[in-house]
């Protein structure tokens, strides 16, 4: 395996590749007990402040390029594959913690749901859940992307009104996996509107007399990701992880 290392936010970043996918591994100085690890899925290098404080607590932080963010169920199927891969090459905890951003939130719920096996926790930040508010753009939402997911999914407009695999759609396989989750979410998102995405996952999880984790963020559009302050976050992980 050829490596290429360099230097990200001061710790040591590894380039490699993985059936084809260019993936990065940024290093602790000194790993946790566990070796256990941050899993983004999207978006590597966007509002990576919590990733920076939990590098200082020994955590590692990993990614894998995704063949689309549409999240293709071949990216979804791949991850596993790639948990396993760490563990066996370097030595991480098979479990991670899932940081997922907007169309990284809607992967991670999709690898959550389908392999609860090798997820730890996810904080999931302005998911996508519907593909209809987003990328789509029907609802309140003001950003039309449908041509990349029609380029990329190969689903027309008209097979998407009947379409029953959206990321809310695994609300009951994500509730019965048992996997903490930590959803955080502007109010104000005019890209991916809560009330059409992350609020549908709070519902159902209230009706179900379910907990979890959430952080509305009053006059927030869709960035920035993230806490001002991401004590929460930190705690969350480290409590489930």
């Amino acid at each position: 395996m050829n490596i290429t290392e360099s230097i990200w936010n001061g710790f040591k970043r590894l380039d490699f590749q993985f059936e084809d996918r260019d993936c990065i591994l940024i290093c602790p100085d000194n790993a946790c007990e566990g070796k256990k690890w941050l899993y983004k899925t999207e978006y590597f290098d966007a509002f990576p402040e919590m990733e920076i404080e939990m590098l200082k607590k020994g955590y590692h932080v990993a990614h894998m390029k995704n063949i689309s963010r549409m999240c293709p169920e071949s990216d979804t199927d791949a991850r596993p594959r790639f948990c396993e891969f760490l563990s066996r090459e370097f030595g991480l905890n098979k479990k991670c913690a899932l940081v997922g951003m907007s169309c990284g939130g809607m992967q991670a719920v999709y690898f959550t749901a389908k392999y609860p096996e090798f997820v730890a926790c996810a904080y999931i930040d302005a998911p996508v859940m519907n593909y209809l508010s987003w990328p789509f753009a029907l609802g309140e939402g003001q950003s039309d992307a449908s041509a990349e997911f029609i380029q990329n999914m190969g689903l027309t407009l008209s097979e998407m009104l009947s379409f029953r695999n959206h990321p809310i759609d695994q609300k009951q396989k994500l509730l019965e996996s048992g996997v903490p989750i930590f959803l955080v979410s502007g109010d104000s998102d005019k890209t991916v509107p809560f009330c059409e995405n992350g609020q549908l996952l709070w519902d159902y999880y209230k009706s179900q007399g379910a907990h979890i984790d959430v952080i509305v963020k009053p006059g927030c559009d869709h960035h920035p990701h993230g806490l001002e302050d991401n004590t929460p976050l930190i705690r969350f992980v480290e409590r489930y992880y």
